[in-house]
């Protein structure tokens, strides 16, 4: 009898045992990969920003607007390759609970200092012809139900038109994909000529600035230089790379990589114990056929790796269903959540690191029981049958 045959055997000795066994580690593995993709999911935005780009926004508050004029006297400083601006718009179809970016910008512009957004020439011609023009994300579009060419209005929680109304009518002009992993296509772009035009208040305001500079070496530099030049004055700025402007809105959240770190902790901690319980019960049950085994010939490192081989079949099935499972939720709650967590996916080496886990928790839980199966005296397991 080959030990393959008795590993499979004893699996199935007991059988609602392992079964239960399988479910505990798949549901850890099942967690290991949601988890692992919303941490992925509040990170993707450092993982994403460019090292050449810089936010600037008002020095009090991310909600205070600055002049318009600041554009081109920024875009005038040494090092700077292209500025665009962008505002918050606050725009929603039909429900107001159910909000996405839309930022008004020069699209000229926005093209130079975002090239990650890719339009096909086509679209991009007429969303530059088309004033009140709309460029949507991929998923946006797909959530929104929208192709090129169908007319939209959007409500703003926060802009009126002149007369009053907070529905803007648009045309969907372009739609664009983002050519980075994890680039957000849950948000769209208007021209601020249509919004700076038609708004009831705050004319020839801008949300924030975002600067490409020619050398990302001279960011500091460059920041320090544009925030010099409006100190001590009525609208003064803070200038940041965009990953420390990105890591400074996800901290307001907390350490989420710390948070999903201590969960998973606990739960293999956990793992650990079931799982190691199970194992050491199992070879205690079957004392009596280890001492047979001996007897017949089999030697201490053929029943240590026998015991081996049945705690990784566990944990190896157990992990694969549960990546499996994982993988597959995620999938399946992406689209509704899109909207807030755009990265939401699991890392790309997820499951070579679940599979190595899935090893290592096979290996930690069966080798004490294994051991013991191996020094265990036939005189000894006789007795006690």
């Amino acid at each position: 009898m080959s030990p393959l045959t008795l590993v499979w055997a004893n699996l199935k000795r007991k059988k609602l045992r392992t079964v239960f066994t399988l479910g505990s580690v798949a549901v850890a593995f099942l967690l290991f990969a949601f988890l692992g993709a919303l941490g992925r999911a509040f990170s993707v935005g450092l993982e994403i920003a460019g090292a050449d780009r810089l936010i600037t926004m008002h020095k009090v508050s991310f909600i205070e607007p600055l002049p318009l004029a600041y554009v081109n006297r920024v875009r005038n400083l040494e090092g700077v390759a292209e500025v665009s601006h962008q505002s918050w718009f606050g725009a929603y179809y039909q429900d107001p609970k159910q909000q996405f970016g839309l930022f008004p910008v020069e699209f000229d512009a926005q093209s130079e200092v975002y090239p990650e957004y890719k339009v096909s020439p086509e679209q991009w011609e007429s969303l530059l012809n088309t004033q009140a023009g709309l460029m949507l994300g991929r998923a946006m579009a797909n959530q929104l139900q929208v192709e090129v060419g169908d007319r939209i209005p959007l409500s703003s929680t926060i802009w009126s038109q002149q007369d009053g109304n907070q529905t803007w009518d648009f045309e969907v002009a372009a739609i664009y994909e983002g050519k980075a992993d994890g680039s957000d296509e849950m948000q769209g772009f208007m021209h601020y000529d249509y919004f700076n035009e038609s708004r009831s208040f705050g004319r020839d305001a801008v949300g924030w600035l975002v600067t490409k500079i020619e050398d990302p070496e001279r960011a500091p530099e460059i920041s320090a230089a544009i925030d010099a030049m409006f100190a001590n004055s009525p609208t003064e700025t803070k200038t940041s790379d965009e990953e420390g402007w990105a890591a400074g809105f996800a901290a307001q959240i907390g350490n989420i990589s710390l948070i999903v770190r201590a969960v998973l902790g606990c739960v293999f901690f956990t793992l650990l114990l079931v799982a190691g319980n199970t194992m050491a019960q199992a070879v205690r049950e079957r004392t009596g056929e280890l001492a047979v085994l001996k007897t017949i010939g089999f030697g201490d490192g053929r029943i240590l790796r026998m015991v081996l081989a049945e705690s990784l079949t566990i944990a190896l099935l157990g992990g694969v269903i549960g990546l499996l499972l994982g993988f597959g939720f995620v999938a399946a709650v992406r689209p509704g959540v899109a909207q807030f967590l755009p990265g939401l996916a699991v890392p790309p080496n997820a499951l070579v690191i679940g599979i190595v886990l899935a090893v290592l928790l096979g290996l930690v839980t069966g080798l004490l029981p294994g051991i013991r199966a191996m020094r265990l005296k036939v005189v000894d397991a006789l007795a006690r049958i």
